[in-house]
C-alpha cells in the first residue's frame, strides 16, 4: 500500500473516530476527506473485499439486510452501509469502519440508489450485482422505468466481469443485452393459468415488437411468468426458483427455494422477493441451506420495514411507502392482519420523497375502506393530499383524523380505539416521525436506517 494511501485511511479513520466519539455522527465526511488525499482510495479495498452491490427500486434495504445476515453465518468480515450513505464518500467511509482480515474472504454488501450506481462503480468494482425490480417511482428524480434501468446497467458495465443476479419475473431485465453476464431468481410456485396484467401496469410491452404481454403465472404489478404471444419474447430460465409457497400472514412467510424449506420474520409476498434475491446471493456462494435458514430467520426489523414500536400500549407497525407498486403490495400485506387495527397515513413531498405527490392516487387506498378500519389519521406535510385521497377511496369523514404536527400525531394515536395500528410513510416522515419517537423516549436514535 502507498504511503498516500496509508495517510488516506490515517485522516479518514481519524475524523470518522472524532466524529463519533463527540458528535455522534460522521457517516460522509471521512469518506470525503480519504478521497481528497487518494483519489483511488477504493482500489485498495477492492483488493480485499468481495462486494456485492443490491440496487433497484423497491427491496434494496431489506435484501441487504437479510443477505448481510445469511453471509455472516459463513463468513467472518461481511462490511455494509447500513447508514444508507450510498454515495462514493460514504462508502469510502463504510469501508473506513472496517477491519478486513488477511487470507480469508472478506464481504461487502452495499445498498446503492439507482442514480448514483454508474457514480459509485467509477471508483469500486462488484464481482456481484442484485437488481430487485424497476418499478415507476420519483418521476422528478429518475424518469420512468427504462430510463431508471439504462442507468444501472451502465453501472453494471464498469464492472463487465462482474455477474447481474436480477429478478427473472421482471420483463425489463430481459429487455436488452447486457455486457455482463446473468444470472435469474423468481417465482416457479403456481400451475400455468392464462392472463394478462391489470391494465394500469407499467412495463408490458413486448420490448421487441411492442405487443402486449401475456402471463402464465403473475405474482404482482408486471411480475411473473410473461411471454409474447406475437414474436416469442419469454421469461429466461430460472436459475435460483421459488417452488412453492407454504404460508404467508401479515407478519411472517414460509416458502421452497431450490427444495429447502425457508421462513422469514415479515409478511408480503413483496418481502418474499427480498429473500428470494437473498437466497439466490447466498447459493451463489455456496452458502449451505442450514445457514441459509438461519441468516434468513434473524428477526431484526430495518429502518421503516415493518418495525414494531411500542407507544403507549399502541403496537404501531411502521412501514415505508413510496410509489403505487409498494404501497399495494402494503395494502395488501396489511389485509391478511387477522386483528383489527387502526391507520396512520403520512404523507411529505421532499426531495428524497419525490416532490411529486400524484402516484398516491395509483395506490389501491379503496381497499381500505373495506377493511372496515375504525380510525384514520392523515399527516405530514401533505397531510391535506393524504386526506382528500383517502375520502376519495371511501374513507368517512367521521373516522378521518386530519393534522401536520406530528407530535399531535402521536398523542392522537394514544387515542386510537385499537391496540394495533399501522403507520405507512414516506421516506421523509420515517426519519421525522423516528426523531420524534426517540426524543420522547419510545425509540433509541431515531435518524439510522439501521
Amino acid at each position: 500500500m502507498s504511503l498516500r494511501s496509508h495517510l488516506a485511511i490515517f485522516a479518514g479513520k481519524s475524523a470518522q473516530w472524532v466524529l463519533k466519539t463527540f458528535f455522534k455522527g460522521g457517516s460522509s465526511y471521512p469518506g470525503q476527506l480519504a478521497l481528497k488525499i487518494n483519489p483511488n482510495i477504493l482500489d485498495h479495498y477492492s483488493d480485499l473485499y468481495e462486494v456485492v452491490v443490491v440496487t433497484g427500486t423497491n427491496g434494496k434495504t431489506l435484501t441487504t439486510a437479510l443477505t448481510v445476515n445469511i453471509l455472516k453465518q459463513q463468513f467472518d468480515e461481511v462490511l455494509t452501509n447500513p447508514t444508507g450513505a450510498n454515495m462514493v464518500q460514504g462508502i469510502v467511509s463504510t469501508f473506513l469502519s472496517a477491519k478486513p482480515k488477511k487470507n480469508q474472504k472478506n464481504f461487502a454488501v452495499l445498498e446503492i440508489d439507482e442514480a448514483s450506481l454508474s457514480k459509485v462503480t467509477e471508483y469500486i468494482k462488484p464481482e456481484l450485482f442484485v437488481f430487485t425490480n424497476i418499478f415507476r417511482d420519483q418521476m422528478d428524480r429518475y424518469g420512468e422505468i427504462y430510463t431508471t434501468y439504462r442507468l444501472i446497467v451502465e453501472g453494471a458495465e464498469k464492472s463487465p466481469q462482474a455477474t447481474i443476479l436480477c429478478n427473472g419475473d421482471s420483463p425489463i431485465f430481459n429487455s436488452v443485452k447486457t455486457v455482463n453476464p446473468r444470472k435469474y431468481y423468481g417465482f416457479d410456485h403456481l400451475p400455468d393459468t392464462e392472463q394478462m396484467a391489470h391494465y394500469n401496469t407499467d412495463g408490458v410491452l413486448c420490448p421487441n415488437c411492442h405487443h402486449i404481454l401475456h402471463y402464465k403465472m403473475i405474482t404482482y404489478a408486471n411480475l411473473g411468468k410473461y411471454y409474447c404471444p406475437n414474436c416469442g419474447f419469454h421469461r429466461p430460465e430460472l436459475d435460483y426458483k421459488l417452488t412453492k409457497m407454504v404460508a404467508m400472514d401479515n407478519t411472517s412467510a414460509d416458502f421452497i427455494i431450490d427444495e429447502h424449506k425457508y421462513g422469514i420474520e415479515v409478511g408480503g409476498m413483496y418481502n418474499v422477493y427480498n429473500a428470494l434475491a437473498a437466497t439466490a446471493v447466498a447459493e451463489y456462494y455456496n452458502v449451505p441451506a442450514e445457514k441459509i435458514k438461519a441468516g434468513l430467520g434473524y428477526d431484526e426489523k430495518v429502518f421503516g420495514r415493518q418495525e414494531v414500536i411500542d407507544i403507549d400500549g399502541k403496537k404501531c407497525t411502521l412501514v415505508l411507502v413510496k410509489n403505487p407498486v409498494g404501497l399495494n403490495q402494503v395494502i395488501d400485506m396489511i389485509g391478511l392482519s387477522p386483528y383489527s387495527f387502526s391507520l396512520v397515513a403520512l404523507l411529505n413531498a421532499n426531495y428524497a420523497d419525490g416532490i411529486d405527490v400524484s402516484w398516491i392516487w395509483d395506490g389501491n387506498h379503496e381497499a381500505f375502506a373495506k377493511m372496515n378500519i375504525p380510525a384514520v389519521i392523515a399527516g405530514g406535510e401533505r397531510h391535506k393530499d393524504m386526506a382528500l385521497r383517502l375520502k376519495v377511496a371511501g374513507i368517512e369523514e367521521d373516522k378521518l383524523t386530519e393534522t401536520k404536527d406530528l407530535d399531535e400525531v402521536i398523542e392522537d394515536i394514544k387515542a386510537l380505539p385499537t391496540e394495533n395500528v399501522y403507520i405507512l410513510a414516506t421516506y421523509t416522515a420515517v426519519l421525522q416521525l423516528r426523531k420524534k419517537l426517540a426524543e420522547k423516549g419510545y425509540i433509541k436514535g431515531g435518524m439510522d436506517r439501521g
